[in-house]
Formats: C-alpha cells, structure tokens, sequence
C-alpha cells in the first residue's frame, strides 16, 4: 500500500482558501490529512476540525498531524452532520470548509477495503465499515437495480451486460473478491477506446457509491456547510463525477439566490435565498502536469463559493 498520496489540487486550494484565514477549517473529508497539513502550514491562523466516517482514516491523520496537534481536531463523523458537530464541539463559524469527494489513497491503495480493482481482496467498499458491503449488492440486488446503479452512479453504457453478467455468474456461486468481480466487468464490456481506463472503472465507481449513499449524503451536506460559514468565508468541493459536480453546481446556485425550478413553471416556487456568491463559474481542472504525476487527479473538478451577508 503507498502510505502517502499527494492530494488532488493542492496548491490551489491553498490558494483559494489561505485569503480567508485566520480562523476555524474545517476539512470535512479529511483523509489522509494532505490538504490539511498544507493549509496549516501555509496559514498559522487556522485551527483545523477534521472530520472523516472512515475511522482508519481518522488514525492516519491524527498520526501525520501530530506535529500541528496543538492547532488540530479530529472527529470520526460523517460530513452531512457538520452542523451537529460544530455544535457538539462548541466552535465558531468556520472561515472555511473544503470537501474532497469520493475515495482517499488509503482506501484504495488498501486490498483489504475492497474498494479497487487493481488490488485483488474481499468485495467491501464500505467507508464507514457498517452496513451492506459491495458484495452484499451485487450478489442480492435484481438485475434492473444493479443496471440503474451502474447507469445512474456509473454512466456505464454496457449496464443491461454488466448486470447480466453479474446475476449468471452469481448463479454459480457468490461473487466474493474485487478481482473476480473486475474480471467479469472486463469480460462484459470488452475492449474499449479508453485505454487509460479499466473496464470496470465505472462499475466500481457506481457500486461505491450506492453502498455508501454517497450522492444523498452530498445532497445534505452543501447548504448546511454553507450556512456554517461566517460572513466573507469559503466553501471549497472538490468532486470526481459528473453527478456530484451537478449536485454542487446546483446546490450552490440555489444558494447564489438563483431560481432553480423547473423551467416548465409558470412562476418561481422555490424563493430563492443569497446565502453564497460563487467564485468559479467554470470548475477549475487540475493542469496536465498535476494529472501525468497523478493520474487520480484527471477527473477532479473544483467549485468555491463565498458566504455573503445581509445586502451584499
């Protein structure tokens, strides 16, 4: 397993996060620590609350932070009750929250979470190591749940032969291991065009996501992590599929004060509020460069917004 993994864009969270310091950071995805140690290092005034369901993850980092403990918390929680942790703990409005989405290199780089098809182990892909894993999905699911989750999470387009697969071999006996899984993926969709991407990319990738409720859970975080913020502070997501870009996107229009009803509507419903002024209009792509030394990062996709006040 590699033990350290450069995280996605960090320079440039720095750079739009550090304007607003000094103050409360939350990270709300912490992992192994990478954006957090960058920021704190860049920016004396943050204090950092870190937050992670992955208790793995909460170790690795509390381990890795210990030279800035003095100015770090960590709270193995999940980033959707952000609000009900700050209030636990007692802490001022933050001056900035960040989110890094979707898998840390610890639970890819570790067979044992099952979360990678390039590491063969058990079939898990739990973050927060409770609940149904991946092979409780795919080895119980019916057939049109499993083509909508690699339709819908995935944006698989050989879904109806993935899932046919999966139902035929699991006949046989379960589905127990990532590599047997990757295998039978592979087999279904065949050769492809992208040829930097594994056939079973998506898969995995939507699989992942409904074992751990990840779009709804990024649905209920947006507008509490913006509301926390004090006045003139940032809220920075980073995402890694076009579905929890969309939810971001649209989260924060909403929030901008911006109708977001459907456009069939004869009038506004949704009385839209200004809570926010987004800073990226376009999300902001790691550079070429950052994708050749890590190939993880080709996908990442960044969107900031700024919490504003009463007339601004």
């Amino acid at each position: 397993m590699s033990a350290i993994h450069e995280p996605v864009l960090r320079d440039v969270i720095v750079e739009w996060l550090a304007p607003v310091a000094p103050g409360l950071l939350v990270d709300a995805t912490v992992g192994l620590g990478g954006h957090a140690i960058a920021l704190l290092e860049a920016c004396p005034g943050f204090r950092l609350v870190g937050l992670d369901r992955d208790p793995e993850a909460i170790e690795r980092a509390r381990q890795r932070l210990q030279p800035l403990s003095d100015r770090v918390c960590l709270v193995n929680g999940d980033f959707a009750d952000i609000e009900a942790i700050l209030d636990r703990l007692g802490r001022p409005s933050p001056v900035a929250v960040l989110a890094d989405l979707g898998c840390s290199s610890l639970q890819l780089d570790t067979a044992e979470r099952g979360f990678s098809f390039l590491h063969d182990g058990p079939l898990d892909m739990r973050m927060a190591g409770d609940g149904p894993t991946a092979a409780d999905f795919v080895n119980t699911a019916p057939e049109e749940e499993i083509v909508r989750v690699l339709r819908e999470y995935g944006e698989e387009r050989k879904a109806r032969r993935v899932a046919r697969a999966v139902v035929t071999a699991r006949a046989e006996g379960p589905i127990q291991s990532t590599g047997e899984l990757a295998r039978l993926v592979a087999r279904a969709v065949g050769p492809t065009a992208e040829r930097r991407i594994h056939p079973a990319t998506r898969t995995f990738q939507a699989i992942r996501i409904a074992v751990n409720d990840e779009l709804r859970r990024l649905e209920t975080f947006v507008e509490p992590a913006a509301r926390s913020l004090s006045v003139g502070g940032r809220l920075a997501v980073i995402s890694f599929h076009s579905l929890e870009d969309r939810i971001v996107k649209h989260g924060l229009r909403g929030l901008e004060g911006r109708c977001v009803c459907p456009p069939d509507l004869p009038e506004c419903r949704c009385e839209p509020e200004r809570v926010v002024k987004v800073l990226t209009p376009r999300p902001v792509r790691p550079t070429d460069r950052e994708i050749d030394d890590n190939p993880r990062a080709r996908s990442a996709r960044l969107r900031v917004a700024e919490r504003v006040g009463p007339g601004d």
